[in-house]
């Protein structure tokens, strides 16, 4: 079988879409932060996920995100 674009494309489209974690839960913040750590070249890597989640959401959105995730963690035993 030959491979072409139609094949690939083909191919790219199958692929499942990964499942993320719901907006506000904290869990992709702080799959963000982990894998930043990782690097080991960040002094405070929750600080520079912050940043991240600020530029793509706003900084509105992004404060509501966290007081939401604050209160949810609050509520936990």
């Amino acid at each position: 079988m030959a491979i072409n674009r139609s094949n690939i494309r083909q191919q790219v489209m199958k692929e499942p879409a990964k499942k993320q974690p719901k907006l506000g839960t904290g869990k992709r913040f702080e799959k963000l932060t982990k894998s930043i750590a990782a690097r080991g070249n960040v002094k405070d890597p929750a600080a520079v996920a912050a940043s991240i989640g600020r530029k793509k959401y706003g900084t509105k959105k992004m404060a509501q995100l966290s007081a939401t995730a604050r209160k949810k963690k609050a509520r936990r035993p």
